[in-house]
């Protein structure tokens, strides 16, 4: 599947450029093109780079959480639900605990954390995987649930309002969480049709009662604050129930006799390890998707649904915010860069300054989150992950510009 992707991506964008050299005379296309093959390559190692420090330091601390027992327990405590959603994984597996914590991570915005303790995740159940170079159920429902995963605390966004001057920052929040909602029951709901998983069962549905009910009740506190104490309680909360968690795994291990130094630095040695080798993998997929960008594809997909929006008799105000969500798959910097560029021309208090936020949280990047997670473990034969990922993706985006016309108007 990945390769047929990949192979489209370079096949599509130079029909477009040779459309565009052809029909309206853009000389320059083919220049960008190349220029962005060599600009992707260079990010996609900086990318890498970046995350060494970030993934060691990561990958140490979740060495302790294994040594000591905790990744077990958190998969003890969620084996009646996980067990059902994950058939083909014992009850128990220390995958389950790493899953668990990745989840966790995303729910904050913790985008740092969220990264190790997914690949983490992604390799313990690699374990149970007998054909290594494909993609497990499991694998593919891990996968899907990462990349739309519910986000309480979008505290970059808001973050990036606020430095642009919003009025009310945290005004977004409750629409990102429910384009967030959306997307994550979609993507498990696709993955349940293909994987034959029944979600009726009452374990899982007292589970997602049970946490749909927590959200309902944090949501409904935090809307009653006023903005700006939301916005910084926001961010207080996700970072100080992390620094938590690290001082909290570092205790636990030291009670139960782990040699606390020379376990962090044994995981952080994986993580640098696993910095360098998903290397080729980022170098694949980010240049390809800058070659899509640059070819003009995705402004010829906005341009046509303005279009057929306009014959059809809609509003197509929300149009502008269109790149933005088009680029969400495929590049948390591109979309991010779009948001921004969308804030500036239009105001950050604008419709589509605040419709772009809301796409911006709504999911995650599906293209990047597979290539980096499966990267990490050699899988080659993703079957349909991408396919229910970007369902996903495309459920969050609808119910961002619904819930972007509900709050906000046209």
């Amino acid at each position: 599947m990945l390769n047929k992707v990949w192979l489209s991506f370079f096949i599509v964008s130079f029909i477009a450029a040779i459309f565009q050299w052809a029909f309206f005379g853009e000389s320059q296309v083919f220049n960008t093109i190349v220029e962005s093959i060599f600009n992707m390559a260079e990010l996609s190692t900086q990318i890498a780079i970046g995350l060494i420090g970030v993934l060691a330091f990561w990958c140490g601390l979740l060495k302790l959480a294994e040594q000591s027992g905790i990744a077990n327990g958190l998969a003890k405590l969620l084996s009646p639900l996980f067990t059902r959603l994950m058939p083909g994984v014992p009850a128990g597996h220390p995958s389950l605990g790493y899953v668990t914590m990745n989840m966790a991570s995303n729910m904050l915005g913790l985008d740092n954390a969220a990264t190790p303790m997914g690949i983490k995740a992604m390799q313990s159940l690699q374990t149970l995987n007998p054909q290594k170079d494909t993609a497990t159920n499991a694998q593919i429902l891990f996968l899907v649930l990462n990349t739309s995963s519910v986000t309480i605390f979008p505290v970059t966004i808001i973050m990036y309002r606020l430095q642009q001057g919003a009025a009310n920052p945290s005004e977004v929040f409750l629409p990102i969480l429910l384009a967030t909602i959306a997307s994550t029951l979609v993507g498990l709901i696709a993955v349940a049709l293909v994987q034959k998983i029944k979600l009726f069962d009452r374990v899982i549905v007292a589970y997602l009662v049970g946490l749909l009910g927590f959200i309902a009740g944090l949501m409904y506190w935090l809307q009653s604050l006023p903005e700006k104490e939301m916005a910084e309680l926001s961010a207080t909360l996700g970072n100080g129930l992390l620094f938590f968690s690290i001082v909290l795994i570092s205790i636990i291990a030291h009670i139960r006799k782990v040699e606390v130094y020379d376990g962090f630095v044994d995981g952080a040695k994986e993580g640098f390890e696993l910095a360098v080798k998903i290397i080729p993998y980022m170098v694949a997929m980010l240049v390809a998707i800058g070659v899509m960008r640059a070819s003009g594809i995705l402004q010829a997909i906005v341009s046509a649904i303005a279009w057929l929006f306009e014959k059809i008799g809609l509003d197509t105000e929300f149009v502008a915010a269109l790149p933005t969500a088009l680029m969400r798959p495929f590049s948390a910097s591109g979309s991010r860069a779009m948001m921004l560029e969308s804030m500036n021309n239009y105001g950050v208090d604008s419709f589509i300054g605040k419709l772009t936020s809301i796409m911006q949280g709504s999911t995650e990047t599906t293209f990047y989150v597979l290539t980096v997670y499966f990267g990490a473990v050699g899988i080659k034969r993703v079957r349909h992950a991408i396919g229910c990922g970007l369902l996903a993706d495309f459920a969050g985006i609808v119910m961002a510009i619904l819930v972007g016309y509900w709050f906000f108007g046209g």
